[in-house]
């Protein structure tokens, strides 16, 4: 039933754009008949912003991986930079948030550590709604922050690193076998703001995947229960998502996006000084609205990553954004 409203919805979607192009081809051909300037500008202007529609349903098309329709694990850790990383952790962390309330997507907030001065070290946060892993799978990597410090009395520039790590929320149907000789449990008590059971019984639970080192934590159920079942689907999702990258790395020798939380690894600078820019080292995409992407604005970077899969396959040549039919 899931599957079938979501072909429902994008199959009505096309029916009202071919619609909404017929009526306004129409009233282009009437206002030139009949010599109407002002009918022509607004039959013009619709036709040309749903160009842009129809351009921005193009890239939503290329969502077509295994799991890009499934619901995603944001993960945001603090890296290089002590304090100012984790408070550049915090402004990813309501980023990322303002981008998902834009779009209609639920959030649940899995786990938070919060850094010892300011910001947060770590957080998890479930993102759901449509393709919201296809949409959020290309922020995975290190984002680099330029700035003055406002906890630098000197009023110096620094820089700050934070890892964002997107996985894919994975169907029960998936069989993935974690065996309990490869686990390592950890419980401890939950932050929050209190209340009949926060904080009082060590209920969050924290799971560490020997082989791999890969660790996943949650506190945000009411019981120790429901808190380890929920990090061991994260802790599935995390070992599914290595296994993908592992087969892209045989296929194309790429190296996974997994690195260093420092210098020389970031995808994306954001620099509020000396100057105002945000660009994406994979793309080249950039803009000087820093604000407008720190509030959210991320969706111009989300589709130029999925713009840049559309290759000309008999040269290899890369296809523009605007030449999308």
């Amino acid at each position: 039933m899931k599957e079938r409203t979501r072909l429902d919805t994008q199959i009505s979607s096309v029916k009202a754009l071919q619609s909404e192009m017929d009526d306004n081809l129409g009233l282009l051909e009437l206002g030139e008949a009949e010599g109407d300037q002002s009918v022509v500008a607004d039959a013009e202007k619709s036709l040309l912003t749903l160009k842009d529609e129809v351009a921005k349903r193009g890239i939503a098309s290329l969502l077509s991986g295994e799991m890009d329709g499934n619901d995603a694990y944001l993960q945001i850790n603090a890296g290089a930079g002590g304090t100012e990383s984790c408070d550049w952790a915090s402004m990813l962390f309501r980023m990322y948030m303002r981008w998902a309330e834009q779009r209609g997507f639920k959030l649940s907030l899995m786990d938070k550590q919060d850094g010892e001065v300011a910001g947060i070290k770590s957080a998890t946060l479930e993102v759901s709604g449509e393709n919201a892993y296809g949409w959020m799978k290309s922020e995975s990597g290190v984002h680099r922050l330029v700035r003055i410090s406002p906890f630098d009395s000197n009023a110096r520039r620094h820089t700050s690193f934070v890892s964002v790590s997107v996985t894919p929320v994975i169907d029960e149907n998936i069989d993935i076998k974690i065996e309990d000789k490869d686990l390592r449990v950890d419980t401890y008590r939950s932050q929050g703001a209190g209340g009949q059971h926060v904080n009082k019984t060590d209920s969050a639970v924290r799971l560490t995947h020997l082989p791999t080192g890969i660790v996943v934590a949650c506190q945000n159920q009411r019981s120790q229960h429901q808190n380890r079942a929920t990090a061991m689907n994260m802790l599935k999702a995390k070992l599914y998502e290595r296994e993908m990258q592992m087969k892209q790395a045989e296929k194309d020798a790429a190296e996974a996006a997994k690195t260093d939380i420092a210098w020389g690894h970031q995808i994306r600078s954001y620099v509020l000084q000396p100057y105002q820019m945000v660009k994406d080292l994979r793309t080249g995409y950039e803009t000087s609205d820093t604000q407008g992407v720190l509030d959210g604005d991320l969706d111009p970077f989300l589709e130029a990553s999925l713009a840049q899969k559309l290759t000309d396959k008999a040269d290899g040549k890369k296809v523009a954004y605007e030449d999308i039919d």
